[in-house]
């Protein structure tokens, strides 16, 4: 994997299609750099910024897909870029795919697009839209496919955040954003669990929210060794592990709160 900033790129026409919050961040940062963009969006009203900026807007996707050699998707699933190429001649084009998808989806959109005549990258945001632009907030784009094209295109698409290659294999975006994703997902719910056990337990929440957000931080860093068995002096003993397993099960039931995070979590655990 490479994670990768660039020099400011030479400008470069390029389309986007999509205007979501995402996408829009996307925009401006192409416009700040005096990129030429065309955009397209399905619902309309969310260009008229982006006009008033430098963006050409186009009536259609086609007409949008024929204004430039590089075709950047960032919409809702995969069915909307389906639904949006789906009169474009996509012939002699390179098509980069930012919309979440599954890696089965990003294969059998690669396959698509070469059928097409277009070639592919699949890619994976790992941003929130503020923090696109932003090159201290730690955002970043994931990219799988061809590293040819990858580099061909590197220093455009890092214009938005850094880059970082996962690999040849169309699917491996998808699969690097999805499991990022879902530890993120995990971790939310966690924060949620925890503010659910002491509620009307007269803790001021505002403070509480502080030890959870510092604790979650400290513990970060441990998560990058689940890859890997643990080493003898990091093994913890199987009995301390389960006990500690059950008291929060308890203290779940006690609180009056569904253990199903928890026993999803620790799995088989004496007692449930």
């Amino acid at each position: 994997m490479s994670d990768n900033t660039s020099a400011p790129a030479a400008p470069t026409s390029l389309t986007l299609l999509g205007l979501g919050a995402m996408g829009t961040a996307l925009a401006r940062t192409w416009l700040a750099a005096g990129h030429s963009l065309t955009v397209w969006n399905r619902s309309p009203g969310r260009s008229a910024e982006l006009a008033a900026h430098g963006a050409r807007v186009a009536g259609t996707a086609a007409e949008a897909v024929a204004a430039s050699p590089l075709v950047v998707t960032c919409l809702l699933d995969d069915a909307s870029v389906r639904q949006a190429l789906a009169d474009a001649d996509l012939t002699g084009k390179d098509l980069v795919d930012l919309t979440t998808s599954t890696p089965a989806e990003s294969r059998t959109r690669a396959a698509w697009a070469a059928e097409h005549g277009a070639r592919f990258l699949d890619g994976g945001i790992m941003a929130v839209p503020p923090m696109v632009g932003a090159p201290d907030a730690g955002g970043y784009i994931l990219y799988s496919g061809p590293r040819a094209l990858f580099d061909e295109h590197r220093e455009v698409l890092a214009v938005p955040a850094a880059t970082r290659y996962v690999g040849a294999e169309f699917g491996l975006a998808a699969l690097y954003d999805v499991a990022l994703l879902s530890a993120m997902t995990a971790m939310f719910a966690g924060a949620r669990h925890a503010f659910a056990l002491v509620e009307g337990a007269g803790i001021d929440e505002k403070e509480f929210g502080g030890l959870v957000a510092d604790w979650l931080t400290a513990m970060a860093p441990a998560t990058a060794g689940f890859g890997a068995a643990p080493s003898a002096e990091d093994a913890t003993s199987p009995a301390v592990v389960e006990a500690g397993d059950a008291a929060l099960l308890r203290t779940a039931r006690e609180q009056g709160v569904d253990p199903a995070l928890l026993i999803a979590s620790a799995g088989s655990v004496t007692g449930i």
